[in-house]
């Protein structure tokens, strides 16, 4: 029985591609589909991501073939073509990959060969053949790592590990635009690990190219920061290039879940467990000298959170364990297909230091989400979600904070809520909307 899902979460696979292509510096997509695609999956991710859109190439100025009814009818691969050569001509980028919409993968035009037709003239151009029918923009993040494995991801060079002084590690799991964080959320993991002497490839801050993503396969390690995602491509990596990866299975929020996460990652790069302990004195100190200034300005509250698995346990877990707020109710607004994965969101959900454990609703679409708050029996005081949720609270009278994804009332740039010191930024955004 088909159903329609009411405000669905991101958009579709196309829509996610864009988003992480756009959020690598000077790589520019081509969209070889309809009219409106550009703008739409554009909109579909950055439009809800704070106001914040890719610097490089985006929205109406994405270069697109704008297939009509004579594409349709008599295929699309010349105007592509034209499509692909004009965007060389006037957008400097590193590497141009195509993407296909709906309509070109209903007809089947062949992009395969007319990407390679550049290739052999000198070009970065790829393809990525999933039209925005396949599936969500969650799925387009995995495809994006999945074609840089198979077409761009270059073997390790010669001896470069053996004369690199420090480790190198890669982070995945930290999705451009479908978190509004993502920016500063990937700036707060580099500045901790870099701490402790290891190197970061983030592949969507410090300005990294698509040169980090051919060489990233020289990394000691990956690490996965999301309860769910990247776990083909996460094997794929292994199989293909020998690098291991290390999931922590929700983004750390806090002193207490932070700390972990360093040691965690140390553990697994067998780091000199005294540099490890100093960093973690240091950034515990940090944070809870400017905790213990303002004990006592937020009252307790019992608290509702409503967003992706990975968020939505950070918050939880900090808001329970370092700030000892009671949760009542945890909706997590992924679509989650693997049994495993939902009993790791639990898990990480119901394992608290000192708070029972609160209900937790595995819901994606919005009347299910709004019900599941609205007949929550317990009292609620304080509710956590994003911009789609803001009505339900002003309906309850409660206290609410815009904190995941879509998030559409107010401007990121490189804030975060992750790590060490976004924590501190949590809690006075907490303040601020009482």
């Amino acid at each position: 029985m088909s159903f329609v899902t009411e405000n669905p979460r991101g958009g579709c696979v196309l829509a996610g591609i864009n988003s992480v292509l756009a959020a690598i510096n000077h790589v520019c997509p081509i969209l070889h589909s309809g009219p409106g695609c550009c703008m739409q999956t554009t909109a579909a991710e950055q439009g809800n991501s704070g106001h914040k859109h890719a610097y490089f190439v985006s929205g109406v100025s994405l270069p697109s073939s704008n297939m009509l009814e004579k594409e349709v009818v008599f295929g699309g691969v010349n105007k592509l073509r034209t499509t692909i050569q004009g965007a060389i001509e006037v957008i400097n980028a590193d590497a141009y990959f195509v993407l296909t919409g709906c309509t070109a993968g209903i007809i089947g035009d062949d992009i395969q060969s007319v990407t390679e037709e550049f290739t052999e003239q000198g070009h970065k151009v790829y393809a990525i053949d999933t039209p925005g029918f396949a599936g969500d923009s969650l799925l387009g993040y995995e495809t994006v790592w999945n074609t840089f494995l198979d077409k761009v991801i270059q073997p390790p060079r010669e001896n470069v590990k053996a004369k690199r002084a420090r480790p190198l590690v890669n982070i995945f799991g930290i999705v451009p635009y479908h978190d509004p964080y993502w920016s500063g959320t990937l700036e707060e993991i580099d500045r901790i690990l870099s701490k402790l002497g290891i190197e970061v490839n983030t592949f969507f801050t410090k300005h990294q190219g698509i040169d980090v993503v051919e060489h990233c396969s020289e990394a000691d390690l990956n690490i996965i920061i999301n309860p769910w995602l990247f776990n083909g491509p996460a094997k794929k990596f292994e199989k293909k290039f020998g690098v291991p990866s290390l999931r922590f299975p929700f983004v750390p929020v806090g002193a207490t879940d932070t700390s972990r996460f360093v040691r965690e990652v140390a553990a697994a790069l067998k780091l000199d467990t005294t540099l490890v302990d100093k960093v973690i004195a240091e950034e515990e100190d940090y944070v809870y000298s400017y905790l213990a200034q303002s004990i006592g300005q937020l009252s307790w509250k019992r608290f509702a959170v409503a967003g992706d698995a990975s968020s939505a346990i950070g918050l939880t877990r900090y808001l329970a364990n370092d700030y000892s707020f009671s949760p009542v109710l945890v909706v997590i607004t992924e679509t989650i297909y693997r049994p495993e994965d939902k009993e790791r969101i639990i898990q990480n959900i119901s394992q608290l230091e000192y708070a029972a454990a609160p209900k937790i609703v595995f819901a994606s679409d919005q009347w299910e989400i709004n019900q599941a708050i609205l007949n929550e029996p317990e009292d609620i005081s304080l509710l956590v979600g994003s911009t789609n949720e803001k009505e339900i609270g002003l309906e309850k009278q409660i206290q609410f904070l815009n904190a995941t994804f879509p998030l559409n009332d107010r401007l990121v740039f490189n804030r975060t809520y992750a790590g060490y010191r976004g924590s501190l930024t949590f809690t006075e955004d907490l303040y601020d909307n009482l």
